[in-house]
């Protein structure tokens, strides 16, 4: 009877704790998961039809990104030789023929974007920043190439004008301009939805990496400690994605107009804090859905690291990696250093709260291969 006892008590103290454990681990995909990319590099090759590379600066104290610094290569992963994808970062100190912004060579990174845009699911990629040992004109500490930014992120941005001369009011013709995020001062809006899972090397420091989301003009911004992943070996880098439907019993027909398969706020008495620029879904007369961002949640190896909850979003976006340097990231004291990718995964979940399809197209260049942007 004691030993039963003392059992149960055990039981009863460890069994959170193992619960917890569980809990911090990648779990099951769901039922309606659908691995819809799976990409290892094996062809040799960047399918166009599944990747493109851009020529484009954004940010401060940088020179962009270029598909000259897009390129597939050997590598050792798991104790082979693999093809892997790497890109390429081009510090303070390179002299070589690649030019960015303006025909600048410095401060030149290289990015890769999916030509699909996902929403809810799961996005895991094997990926290593830096490497193990030092080269040539790299990194003091090949493991933290402190001065560039190593990324994985979704992303998606659409612009929207209305008529200037009615900047304060909604537009009907216009059905996604809203008056209450006005862009630069101006009759435009911008949508924007990305996750960021995560970004590292935020003024030189790579051990705590930015896990961030972006929903149209908000921003939440979270630093999360991660350093198991820096070491110059691959990680596993997943991210589950999570949407939502969130009733809005107050609304009314009159209120909104349908635009694209999906409706728009039309009127000013509903607080902008209630729906933050997302779309609704029609149940039935008088009868609405906000569509939204639910919760981001990460994962390096397997183990829960991060999580965001505030301002997730739920239009569909591209997944993007690569790596860039912008003034924030601190100075980039070498030549080059790189990101190498092994392989990917999306399965995609079909949340009832994702938003297909206003979020669309390509991201295109902004210079031309001189380095000459474009007007």
């Amino acid at each position: 009877m004691l030993l039963s006892r003392m059992l149960l008590l055990l039981a009863m103290v460890f069994s959170p704790l193992v619960s917890q454990l569980s809990a911090e681990e990648v779990p099951a995909l769901p039922k309606q998961a659908k691995l819809v990319l799976e990409e290892d590099w094996s062809s040799g090759e960047i399918d166009p039809q599944r990747w493109y590379v851009f020529r484009k600066q954004w940010g401060g104290g940088n020179h962009g990104v270029v598909p000259e610094n897009v390129t597939i290569g050997k590598d050792e992963v798991d104790g082979q030789q693999r093809n892997v994808l790497i890109c390429t970062a081009h510090g303070d100190r390179y002299e070589g023929p690649v030019k960015g912004w303006w025909g600048n060579k410095t401060r030149v990174g290289g990015v890769i974007v999916s030509q699909k845009h996902f929403a809810s699911g799961r996005f895991e990629v094997v990926m290593k920043m830096g490497a193990k040992e030092a080269h040539e004109g790299g990194p003091a500490d090949p493991t933290r190439p402190k001065g560039c930014i190593p990324a994985l992120w979704t992303y998606a941005y659409r612009w929207v004008e209305g008529d200037k001369a009615r900047k304060d009011e909604f537009q009907p013709e216009t059905p996604m301009y809203n008056p209450h995020i006005p862009a630069y001062g101006m009759a435009a809006n911008e949508y924007w939805s990305e996750l960021d899972f995560p970004e590292f090397g935020k003024a030189g420091n790579f051990d705590d990496a930015m896990y961030n989301t972006f929903l149209q003009n908000r921003h939440d911004n979270r630093f999360f400690s991660v350093p198991q992943a820096v070491d110059g070996e691959y990680h596993t880098f997943t991210t589950e994605w999570r949407t939502q439907l969130r009733e809005m019993p107050s609304i009314r027909d009159s209120q909104v107009i349908e635009s694209d398969g999906y409706y728009w706020v039309q009127d000013k008495s509903i607080p902008f804090a209630d729906y933050l620029g997302n779309p609704l879904k029609k149940l039935g007369e008088n009868h609405y859905a906000l569509y939204e961002g639910k919760i981001a949640t990460h994962y390096i190896d397997g183990k829960k690291v991060a999580e965001n909850d505030k301002w997730v979003p739920a239009m569909s976006a591209q997944l993007t990696m690569g790596v860039w340097l912008p003034d924030w990231a601190g100075p980039a004291d070498w030549k080059t250093a790189s990101l190498k990718v092994a392989s990917v995964k999306v399965w995609q979940f079909g949340d009832e709260g994702d938003v297909m399809g206003v979020m669309k197209g390509r991201t295109a260049d902004s210079f031309g291969v001189d380095g000459t942007p474009f007007q």
